[in-house]
């Protein structure tokens, strides 16, 4: 639900634009602009308004309803004209006819939202994570075959030019033999972050999934991009799945976690991310070969390869928009960038988190008090550092390891007892 990397990231991460493939489709269709509905225009569905908003003056799209609890203010709808507000999807969907409808609301909320829009035919742009559940994901992709509606699912590091690039790279040998994908996220969020809304943070909310962890939302996209530079994204795909879960935080989620996974080819990926760095930096994936290695910073659009012989090569890429990819499907015919089906892998990690025991919770001095930015606002908040986890996260990414391989005595090896279970060093 949250953006690529933080309050002011877009699909194309900070400092990036758009980058519309040649095939993006004609302006409108053949009658006009496209009727679109958004469902949730605040939080990150702010940044699917801005985007709309660019579409809509491209003439690609028209605003035709916005479904909220809460009504859209004037302001928030600057430069739309027309646009019809309801709490009620089904029926702004019935009165609208939009054509498509982007759905970024709470977690729990997405798969019958999804289902709402499908019933009525209209084709989806999803937010990650598609689902809360496995179990969902599955109601979810039979109700999508049985209306015959497209869904596209908000990973929008997959959009990136450079996943091509990396594909070429391997397939051609650059780096020889892939041993194994690591991936290291370390991001600084305030306790702020944790109270923007009642689920955030949560497991479960009111009976329902939620499942508002570091590894499922704002760092999901680690998960599901070393999976497509792997080419395992689908549910089959995965063979094994070892978890650790923390969190300093006073919540139920994972604030800090690192999981390993075993594709059906063989591969080892590894994930290690965090909201309690010691300072926020850039996200990547280090894809390890025998003959060099290809680093790639996903909310960037920048791969660095480095092998034996070679001066080090380092190349920006651009990136196609979700929601321009899912235009040009609906005009043309051309395939989905993130189709719901090859989110499938993504959704098996997600299960396991939702079924897994509660994290572990960690106590000072693992970790310490400091201040730091306010979420979406300006001036600080208080805030929680684990001391090191910075370099656990980096290393975590070079070795395959997990934290409780790398000496962190505060971690719990995977499949260990551990749960609420206090962790002091």
């Amino acid at each position: 639900m949250t953006a690529v990397d933080g309050a002011n990231a877009g699909p194309a991460g900070p400092g990036t634009v758009p980058d519309v493939r040649p095939d993006a489709g004609p302006a409108g269709g053949p009658d006009g602009p496209v009727p679109v509905v958004l469902a949730g225009g605040r939080g990150h569905g702010s940044w699917h308004l801005e985007n709309l908003r660019r579409l809509s003056a491209a003439g690609r799209v028209r605003l035709a309803g916005v479904c909220e609890l809460q009504p859209l203010a004037a302001e928030e709808l600057a430069g739309f004209d027309g646009v019809e507000q309801s709490p009620d999807l089904a029926g702004l969907l019935e009165r609208t006819g939009a054509r498509i409808t982007v759905v970024c609301t709470p977690i729990h909320t997405h798969t019958e939202l999804a289902l709402t829009a499908a019933r009525a035919g209209s084709h989806l742009l999803l937010e990650k994570p598609p689902t809360p559940s496995y179990e969902d994901f599955r109601r979810l992709t039979e109700g999508l075959a049985a209306a015959g509606t497209a869904c596209q699912i908000g990973f929008q590091s997959l959009g990136s030019h450079a996943l091509d690039a990396i594909a070429g790279l391997i397939g051609g040998g650059a780096v020889g033999r892939v041993r194994g994908i690591g991936g290291a996220g370390a991001w600084v969020r305030g306790e702020d972050y944790y109270t923007r809304a009642p689920w955030a943070g949560r497991r479960t909310l009111g009976g329902r999934d939620v499942v508002d962890g570091v590894l499922t939302n704002p760092l999901a996209h680690a998960v599901a991009t070393a999976l497509r530079i792997d080419g395992s994204d689908r549910a089959e795909d995965l063979a094994g799945i070892e978890l650790e879960q923390y969190r300093a935080h006073a919540i139920e989620a994972d604030d800090t976690s690192c999981l390993r996974l075993t594709t059906a080819r063989g591969t080892r990926i590894t994930v290690a991310v965090t909201l309690c760095a010691e300072r926020t930096a850039d996200p990547y994936l280090l894809v390890h070969g025998d003959r060099g290695r290809i680093t790639f910073w996903y909310t960037r659009d920048r791969v660095l390869v480095q092998r034996a012989g070679h001066a080090p090569e380092e190349r920006l890429y651009g990136r196609t928009d979700l929601l321009e990819d899912l235009l040009a499907h609906l005009a043309t015919g051309s395939p989905l960038l993130v189709p719901a089906h090859r989110t499938g892998a993504f959704t098996r990690v997600v299960e396991a988190v939702r079924t897994a025991p509660p994290p572990v919770r960690l106590t000072e001095p693992v970790w310490r008090r400091a201040d730091g930015p306010a979420w979406r606002s300006g001036g600080t908040a208080p805030r929680r550092v684990i001391s090191g986890v910075d370099e656990l996260v980096a290393a975590s990414a070079e070795t395959l390891s997990l934290f409780s391989e790398l000496g962190a005595d505060w971690a719990v090896p995977a499949g260990a007892p551990g749960g609420e279970e206090e962790r002091r060093p």
